[in-house]
């Protein structure tokens, strides 16, 4: 196994196939900084580049975007709070506080340890495990994706930051708008009013983009209008003057000091990436929530914090080993970047399946090999455009504000080249703010629209194969599920209660 590995890593590693490694995995992070730019998007562009290249050029260079890419979003999460991907909504919820604190250089790093740690983890727990997590996967019908899938709203419950009703309700909002448009199994319209616009359902990118950089945006242009001390001043623009430099020693160090907090969230991204159909948007979310159960002091996520870059970039590298691992040994896309990446490797003539890393070991390693040097090709890619990334942050709101939004609409149009997806933009911009206004956590949406049509699907699939509900309690790994999704509520509440009681005893007067 590791014979095969290491010969992997010598081919790579020569000129032609480096090469097209090094030019995806700097494309992927171009694409995963710039909002509205999705990895999935940047590899359909490069994709007709790979037709003239032999099997393993090809798919390293796909390899090299899809890490690039998903290390690529924590940029613009950290540097201007917006995600540049939906694998990197979660990094935003303590990595933009980290940057505005005044360590733009310590949040960004962070997180770029984070995913090669995590990256490389997941590599190898991959090569070592496979079998095992494929016979697992294997064993998922309908009833057992439906029950994960209210896991992980259970989960989401712990992301409300000030009222639990307030998140459950906000999840709940994120469900509804799943089921506004075309029923996915019957193709009949739903909640559509007769309306050509909405006939067809939201797209979710535009939706996220909305919700995340116009409620950003518009909260900090009300801050300009906040007569400003001396001191708010200086608290608002913490970033003027400082670099991107830190002790990386001390970074990795954070990092290398929550080996738990490290493991675990990478093992989140693993299982994630493996079963298909959820994607790092999720297992970013989910790491970021999991860090957050089991921290001592989970009022403090939010406000700027190492351990909420370091769950969320771990998981969403892992997730890429994950999903890799879903094609190579099942032949099943596991996201929308895998699909694409099994459609190149039908046009090579490659045959993906449980046979093909015995078939083919060749090829099979030498995409472990690029999916572990991309993660060190996306570091020195990082360092060297560190410089330039500086410059984000030294721009007055007053004209970054505009540029952002200018972007957010071109990458919202780009999806389908209609306007609908930039009006789709405007109305759920609008209508985030107002909910960031109410006080309403923007997570538990966020995931809920991420999940909503896949909790519907599986649940109709499970019912139209056997119309026994029970079953989704008597088999054995949808039983369990749901037990934990119950032990995850329950957690999520004690959690609140706790911390109700925390700030009850802080605000109490002394006498």
């Amino acid at each position: 196994m590791f014979e095969l590995l290491g010969h992997g890593l010598l081919t790579v590693l020569q000129w032609n196939y480096l090469v097209p490694l090094f030019a995806g995995t700097l494309v992927g992070v171009i694409g995963g900084a710039l909002p509205g730019v999705t990895i999935t998007m940047t590899i359909i562009v490069i994709l007709p580049f790979t037709y003239g290249l032999d099997p393993l050029q090809g798919l390293a260079a796909m390899t090299g975007v899809y890490v690039g890419g998903s290390a690529g979003g924590l940029v613009t999460a950290c540097l201007l709070g917006i995600p540049g991907t939906p694998s990197a909504i979660a990094t935003t919820f303590d990595g933009f506080p980290m940057a505005r604190a005044g360590a733009p250089g310590r949040a960004i790093w962070l997180g770029v340890w984070s995913s090669l740690f995590g990256g490389l983890l997941g590599g190898l727990f991959l090569i070592l495990v496979t079998g095992p997590l494929a016979a697992i996967a294997l064993q998922f019908g309908p009833w057992e994706y439906f029950s994960l899938f209210v896991l992980a709203m259970a989960m989401v419950a712990g992301l409300a930051e000030s009222s639990f009703i307030k998140g459950l309700l906000s999840t709940a909002i994120g469900l509804l708008i799943t089921v506004i448009g075309t029923d996915p199994i019957g193709s009949v319209p739903r909640f559509t009013f007769g309306s050509e616009f909405i006939s067809g359902g939201f797209p979710f990118l535009p939706v996220l983009i909305g919700i995340f950089a116009f409620a950003q945006i518009m909260s900090d242009i009300e801050k300009l209008a906040v007569p400003k001390t001396p001191e708010s001043v200086l608290a608002a623009q913490p970033s003027l003057g400082v670099s991107l430099g830190v002790s990386h020693l001390k970074v990795i160090g954070e990092i290398l000091g929550r080996p738990f907090l490290l493991l675990w969230s990478t093992i989140v991204g693993i299982l994630i990436g493996v079963l298909p159909a959820i994607g790092g948007s999720a297992a970013n979310m989910l790491a970021y929530d999991q860090a957050k159960k089991f921290s001592r002091h989970p009022e403090r996520f939010g406000t700027g914090i190492p351990e909420g870059i370091i769950a969320s970039e771990s998981s969403n590298n892992a997730n890429v080993g994950g999903s890799l691992v879903t094609i190579m040994a099942f032949g099943i896309p596991g996201d929308a970047v895998t699909a694409v990446m099994l459609g190149a490797m039908t046009i090579h003539g490659i045959q993906s399946g449980p046979l093909f890393v015995t078939q083919q070991p060749a090829l099979a390693y030498g995409i472990y090999a690029a999916y572990i040097l991309a993660h060190l090709l996306m570091v020195l890619i990082v360092a060297a455009g560190a410089l330039f990334m500086l410059q984000i942050t030294r721009v007055r709101l007053a004209v970054l504000a505009p540029v952002v939004l200018v972007l957010c609409v071109i990458g919202a149009y780009a999806l389908n080249n209609t306007m609908q997806s930039v009006y789709v933009l405007l109305i759920f911009g609008v209508f985030g703010y107002a909910l960031v206004r109410c006080g309403f956590p923007l997570a538990p949406l966020i995931l809920g629209l991420i999940l909503g049509d896949q909790i519907e699907i599986n649940l109709i699939r499970a019912i139209m194969t056997d119309d026994n509900p029970l079953l989704f309690f008597t088999r054995p790994i949808s039983g369990a599920l749901l037990l934990c999704a119950a032990l995850s509520v329950g957690l999520a509440i004690w959690q609140h209660m706790r911390h109700q009681a925390r700030t009850a005893r802080e605000g109490a007067p002394e006498f």
